[in-house]
């Protein structure tokens, strides 16, 4: 019996962690600055297991029955955690009260478990040999979480159903904590009832995740889902309302097929056409393909590498029917070879020269993304530049966030590179932002594929023009250390859409 309440241990540690990382996943999900929301998320779910464990204290009577309580809250709290936050978030005025008492809920909670359990085993083991193997079972299962939950969890069951799963594992704990006890449990079929409710709940929560996260996404895109699944990496989705697709990755809009040409043309021949006989192409992120249909536009290219991190996008930018139609199937074009890698890493590594690149990555709107706007990646970008080769960054909307338009430009100038900022008008966007880099000066093009909707040689004439209200004086550089560009963003857009 001692040795199955310590694998109990095993459990609800496993089950602790998870919430904790659901809560920070989901708070970076909807709120952005993933940094900033799994340390306040982490800071306030530790600080409240302190609040549970000193409350455990004055638990005197009934410890088994305590514990068969506290599992079952823990169970229902946490497995429906999700789900109330994904269902709250269009329609409560104050979401991170909210998203914050119920992980301080779950905390407290979560810190009532492991003195309770000490104080059920303390007749079975010396106190030296208890605190042992309380605590290594207590870190072997926060490891399985923590390994289980990126790569195998999130890609494959979601959020939603994952806190829904843990849920069920609390409950069976507490239901087999009752049957081990049963003896030393007062009103022992009102618990049973009580924790039989809270496992049908939850196994009807996790059987209709799908439905409850479909409810939710409704609320959150004004047009019908078609797609949605979480990748490794982060939460895709794509809508469509007559003959509009749009994509969405952690609801951040990618693009509208209506207008995303606008993008893609000034994006690729603004820089590709002052490029004689381009061969070799390079494209960061994109894995939508919309930027190689443009690409492959210029018949001397030979070939072309797209590094992009999310298999799931290249894959269903490949499949669906719809989009390989959108990006004219491109992603199956022989010329491309695609890698599903980090672009930060895969640089450091490679040694080949390209005539062109372009670097189509999401905002900066959180660190890990941020890092691929810094000094050091754009080192490595450097390198991936023939002599006389080009590239281009899409870099936000320069009305919008000025301060981290300006910034990027900073920091590509301060490793080396020529810049010719530029922006162009996208409906689904509005004013929008890239920035040519390049080892020489460049010169605006005058010739320009046949048959693009948007850009020609007046047009082009137009872009690098700047009005005043997109222009401040900055002399700020993102660095790896200090990703300066992610404050400056988080800033700008939060002022804009408040």
């Amino acid at each position: 019996m001692s040795y199955v309440l310590l694998f109990s241990v095993f459990i609800i540690a496993t089950c602790g962690l998870v919430y904790e990382l659901i809560a920070g996943s989901l708070a970076s999900y909807l709120l952005g600055d993933s940094i900033t929301q799994f340390s306040t998320v982490i800071g306030c779910y530790l600080f409240s297991m302190g609040i549970g464990s000193f409350l455990s204290r004055y638990i005197r009577r009934n410890l088994i029955g305590v514990f068969v309580q506290v599992e079952l809250l823990i169970g229902l709290v946490g497995g429906f955690s999700a789900a109330i936050l994904f269902l709250s978030f269009e329609y409560v005025a104050s979401f991170r009260t909210l998203l914050y008492s119920m992980v301080s809920i779950t905390g407290t909670l979560v810190g009532l478990e492991i003195p309770l359990m000490m104080r059920i085993l303390k007749s079975h083991f010396e106190f030296s040999d208890l605190v042992s193997k309380i605590f290594t079972f207590d870190y072997i299962g926060a490891l399985f979480a923590s390994l289980l939950f990126p790569l195998l969890l999130v890609p494959h069951l979601g959020l939603v159903r994952t806190a829904f799963l843990f849920g069920i594992l609390n409950v069976l704990t507490g239901i087999w904590t009752l049957y081990l006890f049963e003896k030393e449990i007062p009103w022992l079929r009102t618990m049973k009832l009580a924790m039989l409710v809270g496992l049908l709940s939850l196994l009807a929560g996790f059987v209709y995740s799908d439905r409850i996260l479909s409810f939710a996404e409704t609320a959150s895109y004004p047009d019908k889902v078609i797609y949605s699944k979480y990748s490794k990496y982060q939460r895709i989705v794509l809508t469509k309302a007559n003959d509009d697709f749009r994509l969405f990755l952690n609801g951040n809009l990618q693009f509208s097929s209506r207008d995303e040409y606008r993008y893609h043309e000034a994006l690729v021949h603004f820089g590709m056409s002052g490029i004689k006989n381009p061969k070799r192409v390079l494209v960061l992120g994109g894995g939508d393909g919309l930027a190689v249909r443009e690409i492959l536009k210029y018949h001397t290219v030979e070939e072309i590498i797209l590094v992009d991190l999310d298999p799931e996008i290249t894959n269903l930018f490949s499949r669906h029917e719809a989009l390989t139609a959108l990006n004219e199937k491109s992603l199956l074009s022989p010329k491309l070879k695609i890698i599903n890698e980090d672009a930060f890493l895969w640089l450091k590594e490679n040694k080949t020269k390209f005539d062109f690149v372009a670097v189509d990555f999401p905002d900066p709107s959180n660190y890990s993304v941020g890092k691929l706007y810094t000094n050091s990646f754009y080192r490595l970008l450097k390198n991936a530049i023939s002599e006389n080769g080009i590239g281009v960054i899409q870099s936000t909307s320069p009305y919008v966030a000025k301060k981290t338009f300006w910034c990027v430009d900073n920091t590509l100038k301060s490793v080396g590179f020529t810049t010719l900022p530029y922006h162009v008008y996208v409906p689904a966007f509005g004013d929008w932002g890239y920035i040519l880099i390049s080892n020489s000066k460049f010169s605006i093009p005058n010739e320009f594929p046949e048959n693009l909707k948007y850009i020609n040689a007046d047009i082009a004439k137009t872009l690098a023009i700047f009005p005043n209200d997109m222009i401040v004086s900055s002399k700020e550089v993102n660095k790896l250390n200090n990703q300066v560009l992610v404050r400056l963003f988080e800033e700008e857009w939060e002022e804009y859409t408040h």
